[in-house]
């Protein structure tokens, strides 16, 4: 199942610059999977020591929350559009 992966400009550093890529993945496993092989930096930067999605990484497909699809249970569907949120914190209190 091919899907467009976005990679947002604060993870770019870690895919030599690359802001979005097709990738073959039937669910959120695969596709993790698939961007720890293409792009091993980005690796630590979306699943914790456990494997579990980072709790501050945050997942859309065609701008739904993956949470309200099935989380990672979701299957994806031929040209689905992904994209990585991380959440960023700071400034001045």
């Amino acid at each position: 199942m091919a899907i467009t992966v976005q990679i947002p400009t604060a993870l770019r550093r870690h895919t030599a610059g690359v802001a979005s890529v097709s990738l073959a993945a039937a669910n959120l496993g695969d596709l993790f999977s698939a961007l720890d092989q293409r792009f091993p930096e980005l690796k630590s930067h979306l699943r914790d020591e456990a494997g579990q999605v980072r709790r501050f990484l945050n997942i859309y497909v065609n701008e739904e929350d993956i949470r309200f699809l099935g989380g990672p249970a979701y299957t994806f569907q031929e040209g689905d559009e992904v994209l990585l949120v991380p959440s960023i914190a700071g400034g001045k209190r």
